[in-house]
C-alpha cells in the first residue's frame, strides 16, 4: 500500500438561502457559477458528500475508501475501534449574508435512535465579522418545554434566546442541544462531529425563490433542547503567539489555535488521532520528511496517525485552527 502523506482534499461547496461571497472574496476559494457560497466542507465523511482527496498519489480516493483500506492507520487505533469506517469530524467555512435559522441538534443517543446517525457537536472560530454582528447561543434565562414552547408558538421566540456580540477570534463551543445561529457579517471555521442532523426551529418567515417556506421541525426539536440557563456561553480564552493555545476539549475533538510568525514544529507522537490543520489567516510549508506541502489560508490538511512531527515553516506568518480526538 502506499504510505500516507499530508493530504489536501477537493473542496465541496454549498448555494445557501443565507450564503455570500466571502469564501471567494476573503478565502480566495472560487466557488464557480454558484450565485452564492453558505458553505464550504473541507473534509468530510458524510455518506452524501463524502471528500476527495485532491493531492499525491492517493488524488481521486475517497476518505471513505482511504479509511476502509488503512482503518487505524490514518485515524488511529482508538479512533478507529469507536467510530469504525465514518471519519469522526466535519471541517467547514461558512459565511452568513444574512442569519441562519435558529436551530438544534440531537445528541448521539438521539440521532442515533431517529437517524442512525451520530449527534452534532461543534465548535465556531470566528474568523471575520462584520462591525456590529451577532449571534445566538443558547437561552438568556432558565426554562422548561412549556414556557418555551409559548414563547415559540406566540412569535416571541427572540425574547428567551441569549444573543452574543461577535468580534474576529471569538470562539464558541455549541454541544448538541444548545438552540443556536449564526449571524449576519460573520464567516466561521466550524470543527463538528460527522454528522448533517439539523432540527430547524424558527426561520425568520423567509421564502425561497419560489416563495416556499424552508420546513421546520418543532415537535422533532422538542427532545433535542437543552432548556438550561448557562451563565457563559462564548470561550474563554488567552490569546498568545508563538504557542499553542488551547481552545476547547470534548469527547468528539480537541482544538488549539496556533498563532506563529516564526517558525516551530509538532510532535504528535503521542496522540493516537489523526490532526487537522485548518488555517485561518497566513501561509506556511509544511515540512513532512523530504517532502514540503504549500499550506494558504482557506486550506485545510489532514495528517494521518502515522506522522509523528513535521516543521512548519513560515515567512509572514500564520494562524491555525489544531484538532485531533484524545
Amino acid at each position: 500500500m502506499q504510505t500516507l502523506y499530508p493530504l489536501k482534499f477537493k473542496t465541496i461547496y454549498k448555494d445557501k438561502i443565507w450564503g455570500g461571497q466571502k469564501i471567494k472574496t476573503y478565502l480566495h476559494k472560487d466557488f464557480g457559477d454558484l450565485p452564492n457560497c453558505g458553505e464550504t466542507w473541507e473534509i468530510s465523511g458524510v455518506k452524501s458528500d463524502v471528500s476527495v482527496i485532491a493531492n499525491g498519489e492517493l488524488e481521486g480516493q475517497s476518505l471513505a475508501d482511504l479509511l476502509e483500506q488503512y482503518k487505524e492507520e490514518l485515524v488511529g487505533k482508538k479512533v478507529y475501534e469507536h467510530f469504525g469506517n465514518t471519519f469522526p469530524l466535519l471541517v467547514k467555512f461558512i459565511d452568513a449574508n444574512d442569519d441562519l435559522s435558529i436551530q438544534v441538534h440531537p445528541n448521539d443517543e438521539l440521532a442515533k435512535k431517529r437517524h442512525n446517525s451520530f449527534g452534532k457537536t461543534e465548535m465556531w472560530y470566528v474568523i471575520e465579522a462584520d462591525p456590529g454582528s451577532t449571534l445566538i447561543s443558547g437561552f438568556n434565562q432558565e426554562l422548561n418545554q412549556d414556557i418555551y414552547l409559548e414563547k415559540l408558538n406566540s412569535g416571541h421566540i427572540m425574547d428567551i434566546l441569549n444573543c452574543e456580540d461577535v468580534k474576529a477570534d471569538d470562539v464558541f463551543f455549541l454541544p448538541a442541544g444548545r438552540v443556536h445561529t449564526i449571524g449576519k457579517g460573520l464567516l466561521i471555521a466550524e470543527i463538528q462531529q460527522t454528522s448533517d442532523i439539523t432540527y430547524r426551529i424558527y426561520d425568520f418567515d423567509r421564502v425561497d425563490d419560489k416563495g416556499n417556506k424552508r420546513e421546520l421541525h418543532t415537535e422533532e426539536a422538542l427532545a433535542a433542547i437543552d432548556y438550561k440557563h448557562y451563565d457563559h456561553y462564548k470561550t474563554q480564552y488567552t490569546a498568545k503567539q508563538n504557542e499553542a493555545v488551547h481552545l476547547v476539549s470534548c469527547p468528539y475533538f480537541t482544538t488549539n489555535v496556533l498563532d506563529f510568525t516564526e517558525n516551530t514544529s509538532r510532535d504528535y507522537s503521542k496522540l493516537d488521532s489523526f490532526v487537522i490543520h485548518v488555517c485561518i489567516a497566513g501561509a506556511y510549508q509544511l515540512k513532512y520528511g523530504n517532502e514540503h506541502y504549500e499550506v494558504k489560508m482557506g486550506d485545510c490538511i489532514l495528517l494521518p496517525k502515522n506522522i509523528n512531527h513535521v516543521e512548519l515553516v513560515t515567512e509572514g506568518g500564520f494562524k491555525i485552527l489544531e484538532s485531533y480526538i484524545e
